[in-house]
C-alpha cells in the first residue's frame, strides 16, 4: 500500500491551482506587452475597460435605464465637480501629501460666490442679477479665496512642518465652521442667471447640436495630431515608436469615442415643457408632435475638458509637475537636485484651493442656490477617484485622466445603484469596497515592482 507524505498530498492542490492561473497569468503577460507595443497606459485601460463593464452591467440590470441619453448626460455633470478636485488631489498625493479639507474648502468657496452675487454686489455696487458681469466677478471672487486658503494651509505644511494630514483635518472643520457665521446659515437662492449656465442646468447649460459636433470633431483633430506629433518626436530623439497599425488603432478608437460620445449628447433632446418654453421665448411655433431639441454637450463637462487639458500641460509639460513628481518619487534626492521643495508644495495646495472653487461654482450653478451642506463627504470621494485612478499613496505616480477616470467610475456606481433601487448605505459599502480593492492592487504593483 502506497503511502502519501505531506508534502506529497500538498503538491497536488498545488497542481491544480498551477493549471488554473498559468493561462490567467500569461493572458495578463500578453495584455501588458500588447500595451507596451502600443504604448498604452495598462492602468488607465484597465479603467476605461471596468467603466465600461460598470455601464453594460447597470444597464441590463436597468433594462436599458441606465444607458439612455438623458441619463448619460446626468451622470457627465454630476462627475463634474469630483472630477475637478481630483485632478488636483493627484499632485497633492503625488507629492505625499493629503488634503481632508477639499470638501470644505468647497463649501465656504460656494457659500461666498453665492453671497457675492446675491447680497454683496447688489447691495454695495448696485449690480444687480442677469448683469454681464456679476457672475465673473463672483468666480474671480471663489477663486481668489479658495487660493487663499490653500495657500494658508500649505504655508503651515511646508513652511512650518506641520504635516499635511493635522492641517487639512483642522481646515476641513475650520472652513466648515465659517460657513455658518457667515449669514447664519441661511441658503442663499437664485443664482444668476449667467453664473448658472456653469451648472448645466437646461436649457442654457448646453451648447447645442451643432457646437456638440464642432467640439467632438475639434477633439478628433487634436488626437489625431497629439498621437503624429508624439511619434514624430519620438523618431527624432531615436526612441521606438509604435507599428502603424497600433497607431491606426489609436486614432480610430479615439475619435470613434469622441464622435459617440456627440452622438449620445445630442440624442437627448429638452424635456417637453422646457421645449415649449423655449419656443415661446423664441416665437417658434410647436409642431404637433412636440419640438425637439437637442441639449448637446454640456457645459460644465466642456468646463472639465478644459481644466483636464490644463492639469496635464503643467503636471507632464511644465517644471512645476516634474518637481511635484519629484518630491513624492524621492524627497532627498529632490532637495540635492536644487528644486525648492516648499515652495512647490505650497503650490499645489494653492493650486488645490483654486480647483475647489471651481468646483464650487459648478456645483452651486447646478443647484441654483448657495447651500451649507455643498461639499460635505466630497473630500472622500476626491481622494477615491485619485486612488482608483491610479494614484500611489507611496508618492511620485499618478495621471490626470486616471482621475478623471476615477470620479467618472465613481459617480457610475452611484447613479447605477440608484437606477436599480439599492439603498444609500449599501451605495458607501459599494463605494468603500472599490476604494479598498483599488489601493490593494496599488500596494500589489508596488511590492512586484521592487
Amino acid at each position: 500500500m502506497t503511502q502519501v507524505t505531506g508534502d506529497a498530498g500538498a503538491e497536488e492542490p498545488r497542481r491544480a491551482w498551477s493549471r488554473w492561473i498559468e493561462p490567467i497569468a500569461a493572458g495578463v503577460r500578453g495584455v501588458q506587452m500588447g500595451a507596451r507595443t502600443m504604448e498604452v497606459d495598462i492602468r488607465l485601460a484597465g479603467m476605461i475597460l471596468a467603466l465600461i463593464a460598470i455601464w453594460l452591467g447597470f444597464g441590463y440590470a436597468s433594462n436599458g435605464l441606465f444607458l439612455t441619453p438623458r441619463n448619460l448626460y446626468d451622470v457627465s455633470v454630476q462627475s463634474v465637480p469630483v472630477a475637478i478636485m481630483a485632478t488636483g488631489m493627484v499632485l497633492i498625493i503625488v507629492s505625499r501629501n493629503i488634503d481632508l479639507s477639499v470638501g470644505s474648502i468647497m463649501g465656504f468657496t460656494a457659500y461666498m460666490m453665492a453671497m457675492t452675487q446675491a447680497i454683496w454686489l447688489p447691495q454695495n455696487l448696485g449690480l444687480g442679477y442677469n448683469s454681464f458681469s456679476i457672475w465673473i466677478v463672483a468666480l474671480i471672487v471663489g477663486m481668489a479665496l479658495g487660493a487663499l486658503v490653500g495657500a494658508i494651509q500649505g504655508g503651515l505644511i511646508a513652511y512650518v512642518g506641520i504635516p499635511s494630514f493635522i492641517v487639512t483635518l483642522g481646515g476641513l472643520l475650520i472652513w466648515r465652521g465659517l460657513i455658518f457665521k457667515v449669514q447664519q446659515g441661511q441658503t442663499i437662492a437664485p443664482m444668476d442667471k449667467n453664473f448658472s449656465i456653469i451648472g448645466g442646468n437646461l436649457p442654457q447649460g448646453s451648447i447645442g447640436l451643432v457646437f456638440t459636433w464642432v467640439v467632438g470633431i475639434v477633439i478628433c483633430a487634436g488626437i489625431v495630431y497629439a498621437l503624429l506629433a508624439s511619434r514624430r518626436k519620438r523618431r527624432e530623439y531615436g526612441f521606438p515608436v509604435r507599428p502603424r497599425w497600433a497607431l491606426a488603432i489609436l486614432m480610430v478608437g479615439g475619435c470613434a469615442t469622441v464622435l459617440a460620445a456627440a452622438w449620445v449628447y445630442n440624442n437627448y433632446p429638452l424635456p417637453p415643457l422646457l421645449a415649449a418654453k423655449y419656443a415661446k421665448e423664441h416665437g417658434i411655433i410647436e409642431p404637433a408632435g412636440g419640438l425637439i431639441i437637442p441639449v448637446g454637450l454640456a457645459a460644465p463637462v466642456l468646463l472639465l475638458g478644459a481644466v483636464t487639458l490644463g492639469m496635464m500641460f503643467l503636471a507632464t509639460r511644465r517644471p512645476f509637475g516634474r518637481y511635484v513628481f519629484s518630491i513624492g518619487g524621492n524627497p532627498e534626492a529632490a532637495i540635492l537636485a536644487g528644486i525648492n521643495t516648499r515652495r512647490t508644495i505650497l503650490g499645489t495646495f494653492v493650486l488645490m484651493g483654486i480647483l475647489c472653487a471651481i468646483a464650487a461654482a459648478v456645483q452651486t450653478a447646478r443647484l441654483d442656490a448657495g447651500v451649507t451642506s455643498t461639499g460635505t463627504g466630497y473630500e472622500l470621494l476626491v481622494i477615491a477617484a485619485a486612488v482608483i485612478g491610479g494614484t500611489s499613496f507611496a508618492g511620485g505616480i499618478g495621471t490626470i485622466p486616471g482621475a478623471v477616470l476615477g470620479a467618472v467610475v465613481m459617480q457610475s456606481l452611484k447613479s447605477g445603484m440608484v437606477t436599480i433601487g439599492v439603498d444609500s448605505p449599501m451605495q458607501d459599502v459599494a463605494v468603500g469596497s472599490v476604494l479598498i480593492m483599488a489601493v490593494a492592487l496599488d500596494s500589489l504593483i508596488q511590492r512586484r515592482a521592487k
